[in-house]
């Protein structure tokens, strides 16, 4: 009897160990990670395969060294006398639209708008060996003192050329010759999804260089609330920050692209997406400035909204790519025209409208006197009205 109390010992005591065991070994298990449990082993495609012709290099080196020394750091500043000036034209200066992007941070990055002389900082693009500038307007705009300092730590004093609050562009100018400047590429061939290089001086860090894709063109973000606005903004996601406003969007050969203009946060600081002044409509603008000193734009005078589903139901029609008609200025092209709220722009000149970049495009490289021919839509009716442009 003891030989089997024994036996059934050995026995439960050899079955408690296994279970003890196996316990042990599932507890191991159980924190250890399995990245690759239950799936097929695979090898990744081709990954010593050198790229197509097609292929990008992310290695951005070439284009930041052709692009960096031809961004400039800017600083500006307003005087007490230009101050008092500026609150007889224009008591409160808070309704400045660059507020709406950092919010209620915008004083402590650009100084306090209408209390004392403000002060701000900003970049630049070297336009041409004799020394002028691209920047914004809203870098210069409230500045009567500008200062320039050059990738290689020289320091100059500039002058305001001209400015166009219209699309946000300035142009400033420094003595010498022989600067630096960058190729200007065709903006209009840029292509979604291309890599970007955004060049400037975010937050007095001079010299600083940011990649990311171009994410869209043609952009209208409301940013701009003067009367004649051009918005067709080239949105990436490179890095911007206070700071960057008139510096270089290039492509990967270091030629420019577009002028960082904004940003869109609640917190003053970069949030997701950047946004750049395409060179094709920045080219126009400056060079009017450099030779007229201002720009020379002509405009139909009308106030424009992207036709989409929503608005076309709301208007009764059966198609949703155009341009709505939302407002017509007193004493513009188009109201002498014969345009009205609510008509739909379909084409312009035989083109196709299909959306607010197309307009502004082909409006941009007219002059003011040119006769264009729109093709409306007015409730369901087609009508082709010519319009003479003016000066805006």
């Amino acid at each position: 009897m003891g030989q089997i109390k024994q036996f059934f010992t050995l026995i439960l005591a050899s079955v408690f160990g296994g279970l003890i065991t196996l316990g042990g070994l599932w507890y191991m298990g159980s924190n250890q990670l399995h990245p690759t449990q239950n799936f097929e082993a695979r090898n990744i495609n081709n990954i010593n395969v050198p790229a197509g012709a097609t292929g990008t290099s992310l290695d951005f080196r070439v284009a930041a060294q052709k692009s960096m020394p031809a961004v400039v750091h800017i600083s500006a500043s307003q005087s007490k006398d230009a101050l008092a000036e500026r609150r007889k034209k224009t008591p409160r200066d808070n309704d400045n639209p660059f507020s709406d992007l950092f919010g209620d941070n915008f004083d402590f990055f650009f100084g306090n708008p209408y209390g004392q002389p403000r002060k701000g900082t900003g970049s630049g693009v070297i336009y041409s060996e004799d020394g002028y500038i691209i920047t914004n307007n809203h870098v210069v705009d409230f500045a009567d003192e500008v200062e320039v300092t050059l990738y290689d730590d020289r320091i100059f004093k500039a002058k305001v050329i001209g400015k166009d609050p219209t699309t946000d562009l300035a142009v400033i100018k420094i003595e010498g010759f022989g600067f630096p400047t960058l190729k200007i590429a065709d903006s209009d061939k840029v292509e979604v999804g291309e890599w970007a290089l955004a060049v400037g001086n975010p937050f007095d860090l001079n010299s600083t260089v940011t990649a990311g894709i171009i994410s869209a063109k043609g952009r209208n973000i409301g940013i701009i609330r003067e009367k004649y606005k051009i918005e067709e903004f080239i949105q990436t996601d490179a890095v911007v920050n206070p700071g960057n406003s008139g510096g270089a969007l290039v492509n990967v050969n270091g030629d420019l692209i577009g002028i960082n203009t904004a940003i869109i946060s609640r917190t003053g600081a970069y949030a997701g997406y950047s946004f750049a002044i395409p060179t094709n409509l920045m080219k126009k603008i400056v060079d009017d400035i450099i030779e007229f000193g201002s720009s020379q734009r002509a405009a139909i005078g009308i106030e424009i909204e992207d036709l989409n589903d929503d608005n076309a139901n709301e208007l009764g029609l059966n198609f949703n790519k155009g341009v709505i008609v939302r407002r017509v200025f007193d004493g513009g092209s188009g109201q002498y025209a014969g345009l009205l709220p609510n008509d739909v722009i379909i084409a312009v000149d035989g083109t196709k409208i299909k959306e607010g970049a197309d307009l502004l495009e082909i409006i941009r490289n007219k002059k003011a006197g040119d006769i264009i021919s729109l093709k409306i839509n007015r409730k369901g009716t087609i009508k082709e009205l010519p319009v003479t442009l003016k000066a805006i």
